[in-house]
């Protein structure tokens, strides 16, 4: 039997129902590590610290929470001490990075964020599921790699890791060269059904950090891919594999601006699909940006979900009472 097969097997035992009172919230970057900061562990546990302290709120309020998040600063260090220490300690590749920075960022919100649960009188168990998401072996992403990940490298560095391990790289603003990986589409994640069976026990869950650990199918196998999937599209995959009412992704903006930066920038306070499609189309939000979560927004809309919200880290309890961010609906 087949991996495909067993996953089938499993999507059809699943009764689960979408519910209006569960909510995937999509941590971005700033969450767990500031722009200027080292990235000191104590330095995370802080701003992990008051990320926890709305989610526990939302919590409070009677909402069954699924959280994912970025990894990108955690990957990019892991990357470098690979680096540095590739003498001593053999270098791991990029699935296992992943894999390792998923399992650091769960522990501090786990840790965190049942501290904050307990404030306020609730008993519940926060568990982390370290997690695989399957993509196509023959998405184009892998024949055109745009992400950039871990250290910056001299030219002739980049040149004998490119020759010894087939790394792709790129020159970046002056700065040097970095690698650059595929960013393929999600299609489904492998513990789906163990973040359902989670989310039915009570447990609140922790799943999909940094866009999953990218795996493809090979001969009724899975095999990490030296890739990274975009954390709001793998969100959106993770919202809707769980039947989620709602997609909260936080950033830091508090609402989606039209003209973005300029003169003329207009925020939006609520989009239709539609709308949102046709200011894609028309490029107000960029790529590597903005533009992720708006699609991940749309294609979470078009699953059956009832709403996604894209507002800042601190309004997300504002937002989810319509006072504040950006609200989208079908």
């Amino acid at each position: 039997m087949s991996y495909s097969c067993c996953v089938a097997g499993a999507v059809a035992l699943s009764d689960m129902e979408r519910s209006d009172r569960t909510i995937v919230v999509a941590l971005g970057g700033n969450a767990i590590l500031k722009p200027g900061q080292r990235g000191t562990a104590g330095e995370q546990f802080e701003n992990i610290e008051k990320t926890c302290e709305s989610i526990a709120e939302m919590i409070a309020k009677g909402y069954d929470v699924v959280v994912t998040h970025g990894n990108g600063p955690q990957v990019g260090n892991i990357l470098i001490q690979n680096e540095e220490a590739k003498e001593h300690v053999p270098p791991m590749p990029l699935d296992v990075c992943g894999a390792e920075s998923q399992g650091m960022i769960g522990y501090m919100i786990q840790r965190s964020l049942t501290k904050h649960l307990r404030a306020k009188g609730i008993e519940r168990t926060v568990a982390t599921v370290v997690t695989e998401v399957v993509v196509d072996e023959q998405d184009p992403a892998f024949k055109n790699p745009t992400k950039p990940i871990g250290p910056f490298y001299s030219r002739e560095r980049a040149e004998q890791l490119a020759k010894e391990r087939s790394f792709a790289f790129r020159e970046d603003a002056g700065r040097g060269f970095r690698r650059v990986v595929p960013s393929p589409d999600p299609k489904y994640l492998v513990e789906r059904e163990a973040v359902r069976h989670l989310l039915r026990m009570g447990v609140i869950v922790i799943a999909a950090g940094g866009g999953g650990i990218p795996v493809i199918e090979r001969e009724g196998r899975l095999v990490g891919v030296e890739a990274v999937i975009d954390k709001d599209l793998a969100a959106e995959r993770l919202a809707s594999d769980v039947q989620a009412g709602t997609l909260l992704i936080l950033t830091d903006v508090e609402r989606v601006s039209l003209n973005f930066g300029k003169r003329n920038e207009k925020p939006i306070d609520e989009m239709s699909v539609k709308e949102a499609e046709m200011y894609l189309r028309q490029r107000h939000f960029a790529p590597g940006s903005m533009g992720p979560k708006v699609q991940a927004a749309i294609r979470f809309l078009r699953s059956g979900g009832a709403r996604a919200i894209i507002t800042s880290l601190v309004r997300g309890i504002e937002a989810l009472d319509g006072r504040a961010g950006t609200s989208l609906r079908a």
